[in-house]
């Protein structure tokens, strides 16, 4: 296929990621500048990097911390096998990873993730637990189709929300918090009333039918 040179001007260059350890090291001091801070608490490796290699990612980091700019390391949406290599040439334990979860992305639960979590005691950090909004209280997206699987587990939501007397955002987030993993759900809200209703779901405590009807509607289909 023929493209014109404006055409190819338009591609640009390829969208990549960068883990060799001199960018590790100068985004992290960048970094310490933006926030006015001398230590970061907790550092992550924002994607998996196909070309990176973990020896260098373990160098940056232990020069990160022996400099006193890092107190701990962690990573963002690695695979359990990409997350235990990293995890073998560092010395350091990575203690989080930090994932996509929610009643409407269920992938962690079956891909081996949260099995690690649990084995390895890793934290793993929920972004998206309201799937962008999508499961929240006072959200219902524009788009012309919906499709029937996500309408019924909005439906079993704001049914267990009614007889709780709680809000839909509440028991999405209860749902992740039940999970012996202990995910802590990322609230991207700057809203303080949605960040204190998002706070409410630590008190709520899902019963094991309450779990699998919500994890069975998420599905759209039952446990067999």
């Amino acid at each position: 296929m023929r493209h014109s040179k404006k055409r190819r001007a338009l591609r640009g260059l390829a969208y990549r990621y960068d883990s060799s350890a001199d960018h590790i090291v100068q985004s992290c001091e960048q970094s310490l500048k933006r926030l006015g801070v001398e230590t970061i608490d907790l550092y992550h490796l924002h994607r998996p990097d196909y070309l990176a290699d973990p020896e260098e990612i373990a160098a940056a980091f232990g020069k990160l911390r022996q400099a006193g700019k890092v107190r701990e390391f962690g990573v963002s949406n690695f695979r359990p096998a990409q997350f235990a290599v990293l995890q073998k040439f560092c010395p350091m334990k990575l203690i989080v990873n930090q994932v996509e979860i929610s009643l409407a992305e269920l992938r962690t639960l079956d891909d081996g993730t949260l099995d690690q979590c649990l084995s390895e005691k890793i934290t793993p950090l929920g972004w998206s637990p309201l799937d962008g909004g999508e499961l929240a209280t006072h959200h219902r997206t524009n788009a012309p189709v919906r499709h029937p699987v996500e309408l019924n587990l909005l439906d079993v939501l704001d049914a267990i929300a009614e007889t709780r007397g709680k809000s839909r955002t509440i028991l999405a987030l209860a749902w992740l918090l039940k999970h012996p993993a202990k995910i802590v759900p990322i609230i991207g809200s700057t809203n303080p009333d949605n960040i204190r209703e998002a706070a409410e779901a630590a008190e709520v405590q899902l019963t094991r039918d309450e779990w699998f009807r919500l994890l069975e509607a998420a599905r759209g289909e039952r446990l067999p």
